[in-house]
């Protein structure tokens, strides 16, 4: 009886450490909610974490009342978040309650090299490290973000010619090799989606379809409040869609995918003639200084899309679909369309279907899903654990 009492206060604990670590800091009445424990059982166990430094307590208002707002303790250490895009890189180190502490972003060369982005990264985190006084040894693991799918089992990219030069890549390892610390990859739309269904809008749902629309198109799926990444990291890539059989091929070998039609190429393309060279921070500009070719463009973009999402929300019934990435910048010009297309398609309930909604932490959602990736691997026990014995042999 005492080691299945045991075992259970264990469990109780480990439901309140997720719960906090998940959604960065939570008060007692929400982590009743979010854990399903009685209050006079959440007041215990914080009391517990506090008294073993695992859990920090402070005040804080919450619907204008007073409470207390309970955050893994900084003494656990520090993560890192790392973005790489078709053309950027970015990095960011944050402590356990998801706050951002130093952050940079570089531009990327087209086609860029595996090797030798992933040593920028490494570089960088550790220039960020120094920036805010701490070292590798403070840093609990990493997560990264790519561009493409990602299999859960091997951690390369699990379809081909998606990010060229990046095929059979082992990219955890390699950054491993560089950092000596853990390091947990996945494709960009769902950590994306991570931020957004724990810290941004989505956290109101439990069922969410995160969609980004940048270079390329992704999505993120979440379901019964848990990422849904597929057998193989596929869940999720609607940029591989086919919309036109008879279309151009794209990266991936296929005709006619979705990425083939609104990706950034192919936005651009139609406007070189009456508009030069753009970028897609000058499309996203234009068209919301009301550029009536650019706002044509995005309005097309976001119908096409809007067509895949409806057949992807058809099968898996989101409760709200999320919409992120630079076009999602334009508003209602991306989104309107979007939401039209989707309405027309999909079998509506009595409550109308999915709400199409922007991400509320907008471009920040990938970097800060980094950050929520690794931090939903740490296991802030052990790490605490650690630091109490290399204490005790300074002593």
């Amino acid at each position: 009886m005492a080691g299945t009492q045991s075992s259970l206060r264990e469990a109780n604990r480990s439901r309140v450490v997720d719960a906090v670590k998940k959604h960065g800091g939570l008060t007692q009445v929400e982590l009743t909610g979010a854990t399903g424990l009685s209050p006079a059982t959440v007041s215990v166990i914080v009391k517990e974490l506090v008294a073993a430094e695992v859990v920090e307590v402070r005040s804080t208002v919450r619907s204008g009342r007073r409470a207390q707002l309970v955050t893994l303790a900084h003494r656990v250490g520090l993560v890192a978040g790392i973005v790489v895009g078709h053309r950027h890189l970015r990095v960011a180190v944050a402590d356990v309650a998801h706050e951002i502490l130093a952050e940079q972003a570089l531009p990327l060369p087209a086609e860029h090299r595996p090797d030798t982005s992933l040593d920028r990264a490494a570089l960088l985190v550790v220039d960020l490290l120094e920036r805010v006084g701490s070292e590798l040894d403070d840093l609990l693991g990493i997560g990264l973000g790519v561009p493409a799918p990602v299999d859960p089992v091997t951690g390369m990219i699990s379809v081909r010619g998606v990010m060229r030069g990046w095929d059979s890549v082992q990219i955890a390892q390699v950054l491993e090799k560089r950092l000596a610390r853990p390091v947990y990859v996945d494709n960009d739309a769902n950590v994306g989606a991570l931020a957004e269904s724990t810290l941004g809008v989505g956290r109101e749902w439990r069922d969410m379809m995160y969609v980004k629309v940048s270079h390329g198109v992704g999505a993120g799926v979440v379901l019964n409040g848990r990422l849904h990444r597929g057998a193989d990291g596929t869940a999720g890539e609607i940029g591989h869609v086919q919309v036109d059989p008879a279309g151009r091929i794209c990266g991936c070998g296929s005709r006619g995918c979705l990425d083939t039609v609104v990706g950034l190429p192919a936005l651009l393309e139609p406007l070189r003639t009456s508009h030069g060279n753009l970028t897609l921070r000058d499309l996203v500009r234009l068209a919301r200084e009301e550029d009536p070719g650019c706002r044509e463009i995005v309005a097309d973009a976001g119908a096409r899309v809007g067509s895949v999402v409806a057949a992807v929300a058809t099968g898996l019934a989101p409760q709200v679909v999320v919409v992120g990435g630079e076009l999602a910048e334009t508003g209602e010009t991306f989104l309107g369309p979007l939401r039209a297309e989707l309405r027309r398609r999909t079998m509506l309930s009595q409550a109308g279907g999915p709400d199409v909604v922007p991400a509320t932490l907008g471009l920040r959602a990938e970097i800060t899903g980094a950050v929520a990736l690794a931090l939903e691997n740490t296991d802030v026990f052990d790490r605490s654990d650690s630091r109490d014995e290399e204490r005790a042999e300074r002593r």
